[in-house]
C-alpha cells in the first residue's frame, strides 16, 4: 500500500463534497487530491490528478456518473484509477449499469463514516465493496430483467473449485469468508481470484461480480 492513497471526490453538492474531505483528509493514509461537481469534470480532473480511488456520485448534471465511470474505466492513461459510486437509495437504476461501465463498488450516501473509509481502502486494494441491502437488490433486479446482449461467461474453462469461488464472490462474501466457506486458506483463495481474472479477462472483482451474474450462478435472496 502506498503512503498515501489518493481520492477523487465527485459529487454536485458542494456542502456533501466538503463533508467528505473533512473524513477523508483526517485519515493519515488517505487524502483527497481534487473535487469535480459533474461528470465531465470528474473525468478531466481523473486525468489531471490521477487518483487511486473516486467517489463517484450517480445523479448530475451535463454528464451523469455512470457515463463519467464508463469513460474513466476506458481510458489506458486511468487503468489504475478505481470507482466507488455513492448512491442514495438502495437500488438506483444507473447503479446496475455502473457496474457494466467499470463500478468497482457501491456504498449508500447514510453510511456511517468508519463505514466510508474502510471502503476506500477495500477499493483501493481490490476488494470490490458492496452495500449487502444494494447487492441482494442489485441481484434481485439483474436476474428479473435479463439482456440478450450480456455475454455468457466461457465457465467451462474454470475448475470446479474457481467455480465455487465464482458463487461466493458473486454473493458478496469477502476473501476470509470464502476461505471459511470452502475451508481453505485466505492464499488459496487469492490465488483462484487470480485466475479467475486472467480467464475472464475482469478488470477486477467487481468484474467477477458480473460474470457470477451472467452465469447464473448467482440467484435472488428470498
Amino acid at each position: 500500500m502506498p503512503e498515501t492513497i489518493r481520492v477523487l471526490l465527485v459529487d454536485d453538492q458542494a456542502l456533501l463534497r466538503h463533508s467528505l474531505a473533512m473524513i477523508i483528509d483526517n485519515e493519515p493514509d488517505l487524502a483527497v487530491v481534487g473535487e469535480a461537481g459533474d461528470g465531465a469534470d470528474a473525468v478531466a480532473r481523473a486525468r489531471a490528478t490521477r487518483p487511486d480511488v473516486i467517489l463517484m456520485d450517480v445523479r448530475m448534471p451535463h454528464l451523469d456518473g455512470l457515463q463519467a465511470t464508463r469513460r474513466i474505466c476506458a481510458d489506458p492513461a486511468l487503468c489504475a484509477a478505481r470507482v466507488l459510486v455513492l448512491s442514495m437509495f438502495e437500488l438506483d437504476e444507473y447503479v446496475y449499469e455502473a457496474l457494466h461501465a467499470g463500478a468497482s463498488g457501491f456504498l449508500l450516501k447514510d453510511a456511517r463514516p468508519e463505514e466510508l473509509i474502510e471502503a476506500i481502502r477495500r477499493t483501493y486494494r481490490g476488494e470490490s465493496l458492496f452495500a449487502p441491502s444494494i447487492l441482494t437488490r442489485l441481484v434481485a433486479h439483474y436476474v428479473a430483467a435479463p439482456r440478450p446482449d450480456r455475454p455468457t461467461p466461457a465457465l467451462r474453462r474454470l475448475t470446479g473449485r474457481e467455480v465455487d469461488v465464482l458463487t461466493l464472490i458473486g454473493g458478496g462474501l469477502s476473501n476470509d469468508e470464502i476461505a471459511t466457506a470452502l475451508m481453505i486458506s485466505v492464499k488459496t483463495v487469492k490465488t483462484h481470484i487470480t485466475h479467475l481474472m486472467a480467464k475472464l479477462a475482469a478488470r477486477d472483482r467487481a468484474q467477477l461480480v458480473i460474470a457470477a451474474f451472467d452465469a447464473g450462478l448467482v440467484r435472488p435472496r428470498p
